[in-house]
């Protein structure tokens, strides 16, 4: 497709000056002095690392100022950059990077500006946790330097769910993310931030996973998952042990800019016995749920009585605050975002999360059935964008031309990231994709009584027979479609309709269709977000992303290793007829899809469908493609009997 597009905003929110490349240079940790181990107050400085080898020297100044958390209480260092909290024997103690200064880096660019204490260690847990670190340290002292992390404009990459559970998943996420990151100007990029799924249960990839996404040179935050868990955990206290090893506090905070970034750990597990759901029953299989415990909502409220009110509150967890995806889940979501919400109070908020692998920009107010009854909150209280994922759906489905697999979202989109762009306390977010040039944001296609009853066939076969179908052939495959964009006489007068699925789409989006020059008419949102239900349906479906989802091909591979198939969640093999992905990941419903009637009386022969699509910041986008009306379907393959 070609895509034309003109940005109607700014041009500073969306170039960067290249005036203020980031200095990555900064390697070092944070510094713990052995002494008195008996105290029962944690103790530091926070310093001005003039030599940059992270030890507090003298003639080294104190910063003050500066937030040091033990995870519970908020303290700012004095003038001379000294602080005290109570110590605990599991804790975290971290600071919160302010603007303007940068903390030091370990080798594969993930900022150190925490230490980990717990006394005893982690249990015997299978990926090792945290080994004892005895008691406390004398003091701890937080180096930082000066850089130019307080200038208003820059831009922060967001990721979704990764979510690899083998070296060749991994493999993938070099082949997406760090190839586009090796390639990519980030001069600009003060952030990489993973909303989660990390990995896919094997934590031992989690080194490797690192040295990719280096090639970034930029900072990057991570929030834990569910797939992040230690599973062999018995309770939550030692959940998060080794993505505490590897990656740091399962929440923190850092400034950049106007911008407060928080990251949240909303994933209790095992949530059995402690949360009242049929789920985390004592007696039901140890699982988790999307909430936030007492003791983090506390430090949150301790840490934004810090944080000036005219400043941008961007949230991220890995469990949607609220999902049109999950809508009547109380897993999926957070339960208690009421809790949240009282202690957010009236401040300008982004929200951002992972885990559903869907991409989902939900503007203040909207709503869907069962958010209010799931997550204590109906209207949506503040932005949230759901940044879909970088494995798409769970790597799934047929490889593309750069051999990794297409992996459609479940509501439509492609596999990408989110940029989001910020001037002050305010921003703009865009979604780019993978596979297809950054320019492009919506795919097109036609909803006809020849695509429903196709459908309907592969539904059927998939109803009957599940996963397990084996060999069993489908009655029809995309073959049988033919030409998706003609449509006979027949599907116009049974009811067609263009179906423009924005990646990105929020209520505030405005899509117009022109058919072959003619006057434009207005799509409208198959999602009001007023409180409705989901729609679910081979007629709120979306064609493109279908045809892409029942085109499986891998799952027919074969061989005489008897390696056939392939691979998906921890070790399962998909194998059998080519065919339909699992119904739970088609798109049958979606919140950014938007659909327009044809005109039953459209003359026979090719007309150009042009699109316009106007986001919620004016900027506008717009691609024309070609589709045929013909009375008749003809005949689509070799016709033998010319020939006989």
């Amino acid at each position: 497709m070609t895509y034309r597009v003109v940005f109607l905003v700014p041009a500073a929110i969306f170039l960067g000056s290249g005036a203020f490349a980031k200095d990555t240079s900064y390697i070092g940790s944070v510094e713990a002095i052995s002494g008195d181990s008996a105290a029962d107050m944690a103790r530091g400085t926070v310093f001005a690392d003039g030599n940059r080898n992270s030890k507090l020297d003298d003639g080294e100044a104190g910063i003050e100022g500066v937030l040091v958390s033990n995870g519970r209480e908020v303290v700012a260092t004095a003038s001379d950059g000294t602080y005290e909290l109570p110590a605990y024997d599991d804790m975290n103690l971290f600071i919160t990077k302010p603007a303007g200064y940068a903390v030091p880096m370990d080798e594969m660019l993930v900022p150190q500006f925490n230490y980990v204490h717990k006394v005893a260690g982690s249990p015997a847990l299978r990926f090792g946790g945290i080994k004892p670190t005895g008691h406390l340290p004398a003091a701890v002292n937080f180096p930082l330097v000066e850089d130019n992390s307080a200038r208003v404009q820059f831009e922060c990459l967001v990721f979704g769910d990764a979510q690899p559970y083998f070296n060749m998943q991994v493999s993938y996420v070099r082949e997406t993310a760090g190839k586009m990151l090796a390639a990519r100007d980030n001069s600009d990029t003060e952030c990489l931030v993973f909303e989660g799924d990390v990995m896919g249960d094997d934590l031992s990839l989690f080194p490797r996973f690192k040295r990719i996404i280096a090639v970034g040179d930029t900072p990057q935050y991570y929030v834990g998952g569910n797939h992040d868990l230690d599973f062999d955990a018995a309770d939550d206290q030692h959940s998060f042990d080794t993505f505490r090893r590897e990656w740091g506090p399962e929440y923190y905070s850092f400034d950049v800019g106007n911008v407060h970034f928080v990251t949240l750990d909303n994933v209790r597990y095992p949530c059995n016995g402690v949360d009242d759901h049929p789920f985390c029953d004592p007696s039901a299989r140890p699982t988790y749920n999307g909430v936030i415990h007492d003791r983090q909502l506390e430090w949150l409220a301790n840490d934004l009585a810090n944080v000036p009110a005219d400043k941008l509150i961007v949230l991220s967890a890995h469990v949607p605050f609220q999902t049109f995806t999950d809508n009547t889940a109380a897993k999926h979501q957070t339960d208690n975002l009421d809790a949240l919400v009282a202690v957010l109070g009236n401040r300008k908020v982004l929200g951002l999360s992972g885990h559903t692998h869907t991409t989902e920009n939900i503007l203040t107010g909207e709503y869907y059935e069962g958010w209010e009854e799931n997550t204590g909150v109906g209207p949506a209280p503040f932005h949230q964008i759901v940044t879909g994922a970088l494995s798409g759906s769970w790597w799934s489905g047929s490889l593309n031309d750069d051999l990794v697999p297409g992996a459609n979202q479940r509501l439509g989109s492609p596999r990408g990231f989110y940029i989001l762009n910020f001037d002050g306390s305010d921003y703009v977010e865009s979604y780019k994709s993978f596979t297809h040039s950054h320019e492009e944001q919506f795919h097109v296609s036609f909803n006809s009584p020849r695509y429903r009853g196709w459908v309907e066939k592969l539904a059927g076969y998939v109803d009957l027979h599940g996963r397990d179908r084996g060999s069993v052939l489908p009655p029809v495959s995309v073959n049988e479609m033919g030409d998706v964009n003609m449509l006979t006489r027949s599907d116009l007068n049974g009811g067609s309709w263009a179906v423009v699925n924005v990646w990105n789409g929020t209520r505030d989006h405005k899509v117009m269709l022109s058919i072959s020059g003619g006057a434009a008419f207005e799509a409208t949102r198959t999602q009001s977000g007023t409180g409705e239900a989901k729609l679910r349906s081979i007629e709120a479906s979306d064609p493109y992303a279908i045809f892409r989802q029942f085109n499986d091909t891998r799952r027919a591979i074969a061989s005489s290793s008897g390696n056939d198939g392939y691979e998906m969640f921890r070790g399962s093999i998909w194998t059998g007829a080519a065919g339909p992905l699992d119904s739970w990941l088609w798109t049958n419903s979606s919140q950014h899809l938007w659909t327009a009637d044809l005109p039953a009386d459209l003359p026979a022969g090719v007309h150009g469908l042009t699109v316009t699509v106007t986001d919620r910041h004016g900027r506008e986008f717009s691609d024309t493609i070609a589709f045929e009306i013909v009375e008749e379907m003809p005949d689509m393959t070799w016709q033998e009997s010319f020939w006989q």
